[in-house]
């Protein structure tokens, strides 16, 4: 298996990305990264800026596991929006195909106006997936053409509510280039937080090959009278990252596993348990 890290002390900007950043990832015990770059457009960062990132990275030994799709919208019913945003899409993916990277992740999208990631009742309708296969079927190509692959990452506040929609949703869209990243907390309900192998083997059980990569995240439930779930530090909560780690083992040595929810300080015990895991499980670490 291979160990990826995100977020923390990685740039917004990737012209702020150096050989030292780098080999601060191989010295925390990481041969990748998913970097969000926000701060670059993908409509106008020039190919040079991208070329300059790709050499840094070769260089220092550091894989670029995945980009970011900027947080479009896919399911919107406003065609102008819905268009602009699969535009942004296809030009993440050819970013993204500059840079070297092997994946792009990016969810589907909300109807909610506060963010993409937050619930709204259309969210979870048969016309937003419609929509969503729909935007997918018109980005596959141009993840092809970069080669890079179109992960979606799916959560129970929007389309992607589980597992089960998941899976119907890339069986419609038909293509080897749209693959589900599969992110350990999204999809915890009250009913399986305290008994995360079971909900880990039903949704590796329902998307099978569909699963490339995996957002290995933690997940509690929180002393509120209210239900609240909160994701966040490997290690903190409730999820078995040796179910976890096993079934993507399973799947592929070569696909990567990365770190989230957690903080720059936090990374150095992320990555003691990550390899603690492997070593229980007898998991050769690759890149290291």
């Amino acid at each position: 298996m291979r160990f990826g890290m995100n977020g923390c002390f990685l740039p917004d900007d990737m012209r702020d990305l150096t050989p030292a950043l780098c080999r601060r990832v191989r010295e925390l015990g990481f041969s990748g990264i998913f970097t969000r770059f926000k701060a670059n457009d993908p409509h106008t960062t020039p190919r040079a800026t991208a070329d300059d990132v790709k050499h840094i990275l070769a260089g220092e030994g550091v894989r670029l596991f995945q980009c970011t799709g900027y947080w479009q919208n896919l399911v919107t019913g406003d065609e102008y929006v819905r268009h602009e945003a699969v535009r942004t899409l296809q030009a993440a993916l050819r970013l993204a195909g500059w840079l070297g990277a092997r994946a792009i992740d990016t969810g589907p999208g909300s109807h909610s106006p506060t963010g993409p990631w937050f619930p709204h009742p259309a969210n979870w309708t048969a016309d937003s997936r419609r929509q969503l296969v729909r935007s997918l079927r018109e980005c596959a190509a141009a993840a092809e053409d970069a080669g890079v692959l179109l992960c979606m990452e799916g959560h129970q506040l929007v389309v992607l509510e589980s597992a089960a929609v998941m899976k119907d949703v890339l069986d419609q869209v038909g293509s080897p280039w749209v693959r589900c990243d599969y992110d350990s907390a999204n999809w915890v309900t009250r009913e399986t937080v305290y008994d995360s192998e079971r909900a880990l083997h039903h949704d590796f059980d329902t998307l099978g090959g569909h699963i490339v990569s995996c957002h290995a995240k933690d997940v509690w439930l929180e002393d509120k009278l209210a239900l609240h779930l909160q994701d966040g530090c490997p290690g903190q909560g409730h999820v078995d990252f040796r179910t976890l780690f096993r079934r993507m083992e399973a799947l592929s040595p070569e696909y990567p596993i990365i770190a989230e929810g957690n903080t720059t300080e936090e990374l150095p015990a992320v990555s003691a348990l990550f390899h603690q895991v492997a070593r229980e499980i007898g998991a050769p670490v690759l890149g290291e």
